[in-house]
């Protein structure tokens, strides 16, 4: 008699089971800001200074007094010339400061009449041709950052604007999480290498290694450091031996294929044989097998081998494990609702992430294959739509929708 299948586990269990074995890694570095796009904030950045440093000037122009300006056209005499970086001198009364974009306010001086609003006469002094506003074109100290708050917190994941904001308080260097060590592996006989072999000398049942690819760089963008073992070959010890080395001086070693238990699928026996091993079948389509355990101290994750699976499931589960790993607090990608362009009216009982693009008028259009080896449908697409088990869904339905610009940051 067949032993009988066990259930199939909701994604949503899986994730949480995940990462509550991902421990953020122990220890921190040191790096230049230049150089900490993507990394994880490990500190708070608490900023010694007031950002604008004083009032500044947001327009060419020049600087007023309100009060002393009650009608259109009244000329003045310009007293002096500001320049960013330039210290002024109070505004004497009576007269206008020319003074540039980022140049700071002279004291006295309440607004800015922008240069196109004036004109300059041949005696020297400038007519206003509108009566300013109390405030107008003026940056206030601290408009942007207050001295003693907080600018970045813990566990931001750093983008080029959070780098800029790091350097307009002063900071040189910034304190980040430790990079994930990952060892990427993939198990298969069947795996060729792209150049190893030319297309038209392909053996029966080859297929070139295209989830070695794009998982290394997805390990990357992740700001992991990925050790690549290259290709494990179908035989008990020789993935026996690969594990043992990955788990020396790794914290992930992450497969591809090999999860199942056909008897060519040496992963689970050797895994089990080192350390131990979860085997989940998740109700998620593409991606159903999926496993999780530890060899020795590193963490062991296997993914399913076609493709497109591979992708989801590093997408909605790998991801936010590394991410965690790192410390970060944003794990989940944002989610937007969009109009469906489509009818999808065979459900599934798995929950389902069909590839979809968007169109011009903001709807979502369908890949035609979502057969989970079809790899051209995750280039076609920019994003996946969530569908829950058991739902149809009907042309100008709103759906769940996760871009990849969000799954691939």
């Amino acid at each position: 008699m067949n032993a009988p299948r066990p259930a199939l586990r909701p994604l949503d269990d899986a994730l949480a089971a995940l990462l509550e074995q991902a421990l953020p890694l122990a220890g921190t570095e040191t790096v230049p800001t230049f150089e900490a796009d993507g990394r994880v904030l490990a500190e708070d950045l608490v900023s010694a200074l007031q950002v604008p440093p004083q009032d500044n000037s947001s327009m060419d122009g020049y600087a007023v007094r309100r009060a002393e300006i009650a009608d259109e056209g009244v000329p003045l005499p310009v007293s002096q010339r500001i320049p960013a970086g330039a210290a002024p001198q109070p505004l004497q009364p009576g007269t206008v400061a020319r003074i540039f974009t980022g140049a700071p306010v002279p004291a006295g001086a309440d607004a800015i009449v922008m240069q196109e609003d004036t004109q300059a006469l041949d005696d020297g002094r400038v007519r206003l041709l509108k009566v300013p506003e109390a405030g107008q074109w003026i940056r206030r100290s601290g408009e942007d950052i207050t001295r003693g708050s907080t600018v970045l917190a813990r566990g931001e994941r750093l983008g080029p604007a959070a780098q800029g904001l790091a350097a307009s308080i002063g900071r040189e260097h910034l304190q980040v999480a430790r990079r994930p060590r990952v060892a990427l592996l993939s198990t298969g006989d069947e795996l060729v290498m792209p150049g190893q072999v030319a297309p038209e000398a392909m053996k029966p049942g080859a297929i070139y290694n295209s989830n070695r690819f794009f998982l290394r760089s997805l390990l990357l963008r992740l700001g992991c450091e990925v050790r690549d073992l290259g290709i494990v070959p179908d035989q008990r010890e020789a993935t026996v031996a690969a594990l043992r080395a990955a788990a020396r001086d790794n914290d992930l070693i992450l497969t591809s294929g090999g999860v199942s238990v056909g008897e060519e699928d040496h992963i689970k026996p050797a895994v089990q044989q080192l350390g131990s091993l979860d085997l989940w079948q998740i109700a998620m389509k593409p991606g159903k097998p999926f496993a999780y355990g530890k060899v020795g101290e590193a963490h062991f994750i296997g993914l399913p081998g076609n493709p497109v699976s591979s992708f989801v499931t590093f997408l909605l589960l790998v991801r936010p494990f590394l991410l965690k790993l790192q410390g970060a607090t944003q794990l989940a990608p944002v989610a937007v609702q969009l109009p469906a362009h489509f009818d999808w009216p065979r459900p599934d009982k798995r929950r389902e992430f069909l590839r979809a693009r968007r169109d011009a008028q903001g709807r979502l259009e369908l890949f035609p294959n979502q057969s989970s080896g079809v790899l051209t449908s995750t280039v076609w697409a920019d994003g996946l739509i969530d569908v829950p088990a058991g739902q149809t869904i009907a042309r100008g339905d709103p759906v769940r929708f996760l871009p990849l610009a969000e799954l691939l940051a």
